[in-house]
């Protein structure tokens, strides 16, 4: 008998998670309705997985080098039998893996169907996702968006119910009325039953005896529509937005919902951290020694800033509650970093007064 470690190509010391995926992408490439399958090399699989899966398991073998599955079912006493491990997952004693739903998972990814081969009906509309390019002050201040979207949406003539009129309804012939069809699928596991939804009907048990002309039946129809977007105050570049019922529409459901991408366009004068806004100012070398106030264009309009003496470059002048706007209340504050502009050229004047200077010690 094959060490089971060898058959899953593990190590011995590997954890739970590290057995259970090499138990998967396995299962994926030998299953015998695969092509290249391996009905033997399958079986090997879920003997090893049966067995390591499990911490009582696993330790027995591990200690002993064989496992005997409580009456001698194992440890090269014959071949590993699937009728075995159906009754342990249905048993008192459980088929756990570890715990807790595990191979139900491993079914569903290996069959497509979940256990009890009920259909996975949705029961709302698709989801639409859009980006949109908006200005650096529209981003920090908020702004509202109208975009046309070419969308399944309700349909008008019928108002979604599909009829013409009163029309009436009839129970689906297809499905008798259940909204599912089945379809049985015969595997090493014997003959699985699972449901899908009825082509006819669409999972909804009947048909409509006069369909609405405008949308066959369906209820919903391509076409344009225009969408109101509310664009916050201090929005990030790359946030997104959920427009809750904006998706695509769905007879007999909910619609889907709208997820809209933000892309701020950078600013040539400002950036921003947090809820600061930050920028340069150019202070003059007489302004920055004296001290002196300047008048500055803003996002949201001039301001006047004051210019202490002595300040140096680099230094950071603040203007409070001038910043991007917060959630609850007030705004960030508007920072400039100071830039001096040292002359080019000296005067004959300005360089005799700038020698007096220097006689100072300036």
């Amino acid at each position: 008998m094959s060490d089971y470690y060898t058959i899953l190509g593990v190590e011995k010391n590997a954890s739970k998670e590290e057995i259970k995926r090499a138990y998967r992408k396995l299962a994926h490439k030998y299953h015998p309705d695969k092509s290249g399958g391996s009905d033997t090399e399958f079986k090997r699989i879920n003997e090893a997985y049966y067995v390591l899966g499990d911490d009582k398991r696993k330790a027995e073998y591990d200690r002993f080098g064989t496992f005997s599955g409580g009456r001698g079912g194992f440890g090269g006493q014959g071949d590993f039998g699937f009728e075995e491990m159906w009754k342990n997952f249905g048993g008192s004693g459980g088929f756990s893996f570890g715990g807790g739903g595990d191979f139900t998972d491993i079914f569903e990814s290996l069959f497509g169907v979940g256990f009890q081969g009920s259909a996975r009906q949705s029961k709302r509309g698709r989801d639409i996702s859009i980006e949109i390019m908006i200005p650096f002050s529209e981003a920090v201040f908020g702004t509202t968006r109208k975009i046309l979207l070419n969308k399944r949406a309700t349909c008008e003539e019928c108002k979604g119910s599909g009829a013409t009129g009163a029309s009436k309804t009839e129970k689906c012939e297809t499905c008798s009325g259940s909204g599912t069809v089945r379809e049985s699928r015969r595997s090493i596991f014997g003959v699985f039953t699972s449901l899908s939804e009825c082509p006819k009907c669409k999972g909804r048990g009947e048909v409509i005896k006069n369909p609405c002309k405008a949308c066959k039946g369906e209820g919903v129809l391509r076409r344009e529509n225009e969408v109101e977007i509310s664009i916050p105050a201090g929005i990030n570049n790359g946030e997104m937005l959920r427009l809750t019922g904006e998706g695509e529409a769905k007879r007999g459901g909910a619609a889907g919902d709208l997820y809209v991408k933000i892309h701020v366009e950078p600013h040539r004068l400002f950036a921003r951290e947090g809820h600061d806004l930050i920028s340069e100012i150019e202070v003059s070398l007489t302004d920055a020694l004296l001290g002196a106030q300047k008048q500055i264009e803003a996002l949201d309009g001039k301001i006047k800033i004051e210019i202490p003496q002595g300040v140096d470059s680099g230094d950071m002048l603040r203007v409070r509650g001038r910043g991007v706007p917060k959630e609850r209340s007030g705004r960030g504050d508007l920072l400039f970093k100071v830039k001096i502009k040292n002359p080019k050229k000296l005067s004959r004047k300005a360089r005799e007064l700038i020698e007096e200077l220097k006689k100072e010690g300036l």
